[in-house]
């Protein structure tokens, strides 16, 4: 029968295998460091896996293929004792990709912690919870994210801004990226995380450079997408390690 099934573009696969952990009905193994569908009968063409993929080597096809077998699927999950929701996020991965391991990072309590810019005395440690922090390595779901502030920051604005670490890292869950550079839109995956967690605000730092814009502009969507009320604010700051007015 000809129906919906997913694609993957093994040239694009980075073999973090975040996919294969998504993918709740077992059709997607890792093969020789890849993301392969193994079993065309386990996928029910829902695309669970699509937003986990953090390369995007994953989309949708039509083509010939077995219909979906769900008493193939729940009987393999019965053998393998794997529940029928798994839950996408793990702190381990069955693939050699340690740079996208996601885990989180337990800081000793300085103090209350406040989301106002202070100045902070040198020599303080970083102050970042959670690898990775590239928006398109980040899992969709993830532990960390049960409660938190959101930190969604431009790279460059930690080079420009010398204090970032105290008065934007701490107490946030941080994801940057650069929307010159990467391929593709933020959008999707910064949906995914808005609307699938307990996400207790947002923050967006870009610099004051024209294609920063499309940083603020996929968190904003996102965040419309998501259909969530969320207390969010943008800072711009300067090449010269300003924070402008907004």
């Amino acid at each position: 029968m000809v129906r919906k099934i997913i694609k993957i573009n093994e040239a694009l696969c980075n073999g973090c295998g975040l996919c294969a952990k998504a993918c709740h009905e077992g059709a997607i193994e890792m093969v020789n460091g890849k993301a392969k569908l193994v079993h065309e009968h386990y996928c029910d063409g829902l695309g669970d896996c699509l937003p986990s993929c953090p390369v995007d080597a994953i989309s949708f096809e039509e083509r010939e293929a077995p219909a979906y077998d769900e008493a193939a699927v729940k009987a393999a999950q019965k053998e393998k004792r794997i529940p029928p929701q798994q839950h996408a996020f793990d702190d381990t991965l069955a693939c050699g990709c340690p740079g996208s391991m996601a885990k989180q990072i337990r800081k000793e309590p300085q103090g209350a912690c406040s989301h106002t810019p202070t100045m902070s005395p040198s020599g303080n440690p970083g102050q970042l919870s959670q690898w990775p922090v590239q928006i398109k390595l980040m899992p969709t779901n993830a532990p960390y994210y049960d409660g938190a502030h959101l930190l969604i920051a431009a790279d460059c604005t930690a080079y420009a801004y010398g204090n970032f670490h105290q008065d934007f890292i701490r107490g946030r869950i941080t994801l940057i990226g650069c929307p010159k550079l990467d391929e593709g839109d933020y959008t999707e995956k910064l949906t995914a995380i808005l609307s699938q967690n307990d996400i207790k605000s947002l923050t967006i730092v870009r610099m004051q450079v024209p294609c920063c814009s499309g940083l603020e502009r996929a968190a904003v969507q996102a965040l419309k997408g998501s259909g969530k009320f969320i207390p969010w604010q943008v800072r711009v700051i300067t090449p010269e390690g300003q924070i402008l007015d907004y």
